[in-house]
């Protein structure tokens, strides 16, 4: 790659961009010979459009996304190519003070998501307006997971409640202006509605789907092929460097520097520590599944795929679109290029929800 070349990847203002700002501030960009300058970007929507239009070169993207535009979803098309996964588990489910309470959420443990079915009913016999609940996108992790832990208690998401769509970053905002009894976001959103006196979390996405795959690094089609193997080498170092507990105080310093100077630190520090609020006060609760980036760096086209059922259980990907093309971007050819330049080997395998059930 040209060293005059240079690379425009985009994020959302989220936790699980670390693995990015690592790789700018600590300079693993340049140890790889890029040049690269990083984008905030305020929505989900706003990163696809600017990948798909060429205005940035590859960006963090949720998993969905690039099957999505694989597919032509939404009414936008673009050939992606994977080059890493970045972080598995991450997202909170915070609902209203109110909710919480019908709900009983304790902060103890998980919300059962029966629990939470019976607060919905509940709402409906006493001709009360349907719950209205917010992801940050309609092909992410958030609506999946959310819309599978629903059903998990008897709720059809598109008939017993309303579901909405509103940008992490306005997430709590949302909230706290009764716009949604609740919303599924990545960090740290949840923990910090939950500090403002918005909201209680109920559960994090990791009590649905242990170390579930999250967020991607995904190119746009042109991308020369050793520069996407050296931005995918670079975010296998960082999430090393990133999950080494030695290096934690530096990461929350990094995160709350450059993304989120207007939050608490202690806010910030939680998802690191695999910890969520759990009731006013300061409490917190340790998760089984907490937050993690070196275990999710190589995305496995399998872990895409039960995204893929997902979007055709409930009827936002037809049944005419091939899985072969809905899952090309999912190729693995860049993530192992990239881990023989870094000395990296191979995660262990991700866990798909029906063999937990089993």
């Amino acid at each position: 790659m040209p060293p005059t070349s240079l690379l425009r990847i985009g994020y959302v203002a989220l936790t699980d961009a670390a693995p990015l700002l690592a790789g700018d501030e600590l300079g693993f960009f340049a140890r790889q010979g890029l040049r690269v300058s990083l984008s905030e970007e305020g929505s989900w929507a706003t990163v696809r459009d600017k990948v798909a239009l060429g205005a940035l070169d590859g960006a963090q993207m949720l998993g969905p996304m690039p099957i999505a535009l694989a597919s032509g979803l939404g009414g936008v098309s673009a050939r992606l190519s994977v080059g890493a996964g970045i972080g598995c588990n991450g997202n909170t489910i915070t609902l209203s003070s109110a909710l919480a309470d019908e709900a009983g959420v304790d902060g103890q443990g998980a919300l059962a998501p029966d629990a939470f079915a019976a607060a919905v009913r509940a709402r409906g016999v006493a001709g009360r307006p349907p719950v209205r609940l917010a992801a940050v996108f309609p092909f992410s992790s958030h609506n999946y997971l959310l819309r599978h832990w629903l059903a998990l208690g008897g709720l059809d998401p598109d008939r017993d409640l309303t579901l909405a769509v509103v940008p992490p970053v306005r997430a709590v905002r949302a909230l706290a202006d009764g716009e949604v009894d609740g919303f599924c976001a990545g960090e740290p959103w949840g923990s910090h509605a939950a500090a403002i006196g918005a909201g209680r979390v109920a559960l994090a996405t990791g009590d649905i789907w242990p170390d579930h795959p999250e967020k991607v690094l995904a190119f746009r089609e042109g991308l020369p092929r050793e520069a996407a193997v050296a931005l995918t080498a670079t975010g296998i170092a960082a999430a090393r460097w990133l999950d080494d507990p030695a290096n934690r105080d530096d990461a929350v310093a990094l995160m709350h520097a450059r993304v989120f100077p207007a939050l608490s630190r202690d806010t910030v520090r939680l998802a690191f520590e695999g910890r969520v609020p759990a009731a006013p006060g300061g409490a917190t609760r340790l998760l089984s599944a907490p937050l993690r980036f070196r275990p999710a760096t190589l995305a496995r086209a399998e872990a895409a795929a039960w995204w893929l059922g997902q979007m055709r259980r409930w009827n936002h990907l037809p049944a005419s679109v091939p899985a072969a093309e809905a899952l090309a971007p999912y190729g693995d050819a860049i993530w192992r290029a990239a881990a023989s330049l870094v000395g990296e080997s191979e995660p262990d395998r991700v866990t798909l929800p029906e063999e937990i059930a089993a």
